[in-house]
């Protein structure tokens, strides 16, 4: 049939599905035991969500249709970061040496935020959340704060400049 037969309101379009936070390729989805129980959580909200918005007698069958789908897009997608997650415990590994999990008190030693101390702890790719005070263990910033200790210094690089960082204290985070 020719399109100009169809009227725009029966082509059925695709829902959108928002992306997960991007994990780079062949990088583990590593998880705190926190983050694992927020994947958790999220998956059990959907569900839930699912069941109601299948069993809605006042949705319209195409509304319920797209919305069912968009519900199953992102459960498909959390599940998929659900299987592959790595519960990695914080606490197994002792010291003072900043790892996955660990909190990061330091400060900037140059740059336009010199002498501005920060405290970060360092968690999965679905768990940052910047605001909280969590950074993903792939944020190059993370990647510069990993295996240093109390003292020590540390860089990374942010567009054209390479900030210095000074470590003031490690420690274990409570996930």
């Amino acid at each position: 049939m020719s399109r100009g037969f169809v009227k725009e309101d029966d082509q059925e379009e695709a829902p959108f599905i928002p992306p997960r936070a991007p994990l780079p390729d062949g990088v583990p989805n590593y998880v705190t035991p926190r983050g694992l129980r927020l994947l958790r959580a999220e998956r059990e909200a959907l569900e839930t969500e699912l069941r109601r918005v299948q069993a809605d007698p006042a949705l319209a069958d195409y509304d319920r249709q797209r919305l069912v789908a968009e519900h199953e897009g992102r459960l498909a997608l959390l599940q998929e970061r659900i299987v592959t997650a790595r519960e990695v415990d914080p606490s197994a590994s002792p010291g003072d040496e900043a790892r996955f999990g660990s909190s990061v008190r330091f400060r900037y030693t140059d740059g336009p935020q010199t002498g501005k101390e920060l405290r970060f702890t360092i968690v999965g790719v679905d768990e940052a959340d910047v605001r909280e005070g969590r950074i993903a263990f792939i944020a190059p910033i993370a990647r510069a704060l990993i295996g240093k200790r109390p003292g020590e210094r540390a860089s990374f690089q942010l567009g054209a400049n390479t900030l210095q960082l000074l470590v003031l204290e490690v420690s274990a985070d409570q996930l």
